[in-house]
């Protein structure tokens, strides 16, 4: 037996398993994420809001947007000592309730300098 061999009788067992499934409630993850919102007070609901309908029609806005919200989290580190890594610090930034409207906001700014004025936005990334 070679390792081609091996391989196509993985691929087939995994699509044989594939196709035998159980069905599940009909459920979307969208109505989930949806009524967590709904169902408590958010108190942020203005703000994301606010920020989702921000539009970037600037090239100074769009700038100082892009240079003021980091493309990583500056907050993730490994810590090391002699050469070795005692522990991972990982990214906080995805604590941040608003998180998604302020990459998204990042991403908008960086897509009207590339688009609409030319520019190289590899400094930026």
């Amino acid at each position: 037996m070679n390792a081609s061999e091996n391989r196509t009788r993985k691929i087939f067992i995994a699509s044989w398993i594939s196709v035998h499934h159980t069905p599940v409630r009909e459920t979307s993850t969208d109505n989930l994420q949806i009524s967590s919102y709904q169902g408590k007070w958010d108190i942020l609901r203005p703000l994301r809001h606010w920020l989702d309908s921000l539009q970037v029609r600037d090239r100074k806005f769009a700038h100082r947007v892009c240079s003021l919200i980091p493309a990583q989290c500056p907050f993730e580190r490994d810590v090391k000592l002699f050469g070795r890594t005692l522990f991972h610090i990982p990214p906080m930034c995805k604590l941040n309730p608003l998180y998604q409207e302020v990459v998204g906001l990042r991403f908008r700014a960086l897509c009207y300098l590339a688009d609409e004025c030319g520019e190289d936005i590899s400094q930026y990334c």
